[in-house]
């Protein structure tokens, strides 16, 4: 199999993920560099390069995975929308062209809760979708992610490819970008209250967005799961813990299991998206056996003690 973008946050723990699968001969591909050991199933490949996405995915694969994605955090997206949406276009579709074209046995694509209704009572299903109601600071990411998936949804008509979509709330773990300003909150939160140079901390908004917190162990095993169970042809399974928690709640959560006694400050006038989706993944569990593991106290535990570890703490 091929993890596309397997040098990425998503990408990196899926191949350490399946490499661990005796099961599985998991190649990946990098774009800038990969940072680790050298490891003879990695090739560098520009997607946004059709001939050399061509090139890699005639190699033969069964399954293709695309985790190759140009992302970062919103501040930094909200900077420079174009870079990230012209980039992610020609990425998708090549990879889907070339899966199509080379007739591979099974692709996923990783999709995302941005195309479900900004507010919702209730964890949504997979058939929620409501384009009036997604939020208006991602309506053009999520108007590519829902293309995407039609174009997968069309070629599962004509082809014998199987097409799986997973849609995945918002990720957090190990690999991430610890940046306080292009990383995603989670983990660009964590580099904040754990920098001991800092002796304030202030978050973007207000505090009180909700999120669904996934940890990428949890998502690397459902996809796991979605490789070695049967499927139909074309399927969409939500991937994400069903449950919402503000930003403030994970702040506190942050700063109480790091044991950083820091201020914390609440800046309303920096970028931020007040939304509240949580996904149902009721279908995930009947058609996969999938569940959760890692609880988010956990998960923060986990990940604090990662990135002390490769910070040198």
């Amino acid at each position: 199999m091929l993890i596309c973008g397997a040098s990425g946050f998503i990408g990196r723990n899926l191949l350490e993920h399946l490499s661990k699968n005796p099961g599985l001969a998991v190649y990946g591909t990098y774009f800038n560099s990969y940072k680790s050991d050298p490891c003879p199933y990695l090739s560098k490949v520009d997607f946004t390069d059709r001939n050399a996405s061509a090139q890699i995915v005639a190699n033969g694969f069964d399954c293709v995975i695309n985790a190759a994605a140009i992302t970062d955090g919103s501040i930094a997206i909200n900077n420079d929308p174009a870079k990230y949406i012209a980039g992610n276009v020609s990425i998708n579709n090549n990879i889907i062209e070339t899966v199509h074209a080379n007739r591979v046995k099974q692709f996923i694509f990783l999709s995302c809760s941005i195309l479900y209704p900004a507010h919702n009572l209730a964890p949504v299903k997979e058939n929620e979708i409501d384009s009036s109601k997604i939020h208006p600071a991602y309506r053009y990411w999520a108007e590519v992610k829902i293309f995407f998936e039609e174009m997968c949804r069309f070629y599962s008509g004509i082809d014998s490819t199987d097409w799986t979509i997973i849609r995945h709330s918002n990720i957090y773990g190990p690999h991430d970008k610890f940046d306080p300003n292009k990383g995603h909150v989670f983990a660009a939160t964590v580099a904040k209250i754990t920098d001991k140079k800092n002796n304030i901390v202030a978050v973007s908004g207000n505090g009180f967005e909700k999120r669904d917190f996934l940890h990428v162990f949890d998502l690397a095993k459902a996809i796991e799961l979605a490789i070695t169970v049967p499927l139909s042809k074309y399927e969409i399974l939500n991937i994400g813990s069903g449950t919402l928690i503000s930003i403030r709640e994970l702040v506190e959560k942050i700063k109480n299991i790091s044991g950083q006694n820091i201020p914390i400050i609440y800046d309303g006038s920096k970028p931020t998206t007040d939304t509240s989706i949580a996904l149902d993944t009721t279908k995930a569990e009947k058609i996969l056996g999938w569940n959760p593991d890692i609880d988010i106290d956990e998960g923060i535990r986990q990940t604090i003690n990662w990135h002390k570890k490769r910070s040198g703490e």
